[in-house]
């Protein structure tokens, strides 16, 4: 089985749970955060729109300095807004995974800023870490977004307080 087969099933399951995630966000609180120092729901849920994307630009190039224009994206204002650019950047990113060979996901990708360098690993480690379970940490960041605000949270890894089967 190549890697990209084997890391598709994992990739479909996080992407599913997150747009489940991303349906229940209410826009009359785009602009509600829990302290200060927190982005808004607009944001968060933006973010996770645009997370996705990382995984082609993994794909595609070898290397990303995010000192200049980078992969973000302007704070989304509607929930079909978000639904719609996620959905987007979810089909891009499916295609360029299964397209990948394993030659391509071994090799070397680095990130960096203003020419300093903060990590470089193989593609399938950064799809793993910077992409699905970056997006899994602030997807939990906003299942609690949601519990503050009263919004029923969905069952992702098993039931939820709000839904028993999943």
């Amino acid at each position: 089985m190549s890697i990209s087969a084997s890391l598709l099933p994992e990739f479909d399951h996080e992407m599913a749970n997150t747009r489940r995630t991303l349906e229940r966000v209410p826009e009359a609180k785009f602009g509600w955060k829990p302290h200060q120092k927190s982005p808004n729901m607009s944001w968060l849920a933006t973010h996770l729109t645009v997370i996705p994307f990382w995984a082609t630009m993994t794909i595609e190039k070898d290397a990303i300095d995010v000192s200049g224009s980078g992969p973000f994206s302007k704070e989304l204002q509607s929930r079909t807004e978000l639904l719609d650019q996620f959905d987007r950047h979810v089909a891009a990113a499916r295609q360029a995974i299964a397209s990948a060979t394993d030659e391509q996901l071994m090799a070397k990708w680095t990130l960096s800023a203003g020419g300093k360098q903060i990590f470089s690993m193989p593609r399938v480690a950064v799809l793993r870490s910077f992409v699905m379970n970056h997006l899994i940490h602030h997807r939990a960041q906003l299942t609690v977004y949601l519990r503050l605000n009263d919004v029923p949270v969905p069952a992702l890894y098993g039931p939820s307080a709000d839904e028993t089967t999943f």
